[in-house]
């Protein structure tokens, strides 16, 4: 099984090797990867951090990511690609193991314009996984995770191949 969306699968060995019933789901994410490629290199994507069940990943303002050059707003593209990546590594973080997925579904909420100027960073937390789709829910934020940006909830389905 090759990469999904910069993150490295975990033989599955090793991974039943090191795991205890209350440690973390293991999770290897190659965070040189995960920019290195695709639209994720072009709006700068980068990895910030996981946990059990989260992954937050974030993008620097560029002014070539803007819908309007005067007013220098952000387009929604980066954005929508940006909130895609969080939660699919938050699933990854979840389950331990990298599997082949797609989106299924994903319902953003517009809450306020972001500041130019400001990276934006979005946190992905996936809350339910069946046997094939996973559940998350995710915050975009320009500074403050008090003042949205945007708030996603998105699905996804995942292979067993």
């Amino acid at each position: 099984m090759g990469a999904i969306g910069g993150v490295a699968p975990i033989p599955q060995p090793l991974m039943q090797d090191r795991m205890e019933p209350n440690d973390p789901p293991p999770i290897e994410i190659d965070t040189k990867l995960v920019a290195s490629h695709g639209h994720s290199q072009a709006i700068g994507l980068r990895f910030v951090g996981s946990g059990d069940d989260w992954a937050e990943m974030a993008f620097d303002y560029d002014p070539k990511l803007a819908m309007n050059a005067e007013t220098g707003v952000l387009a929604s593209g980066p954005l929508i690609s940006l909130i895609d990546s969080a939660s699919a590594v938050a699933i990854l973080a979840k389950t331990g193991r990298g599997r082949p997925m797609a989106t299924l579904d994903m319902r953003i909420d517009y809450v306020r314009a972001a500041v130019p100027g400001k990276p934006i960073i979005a946190r992905g937390q996936c809350y339910r996984v069946a046997r094939n789709v996973a559940f998350v829910r995710c915050d975009a934020h320009d500074g403050d995770p008090n003042d949205l940006v945007a708030h996603a909830i998105c699905s996804f389905y995942m292979s067993d191949e």
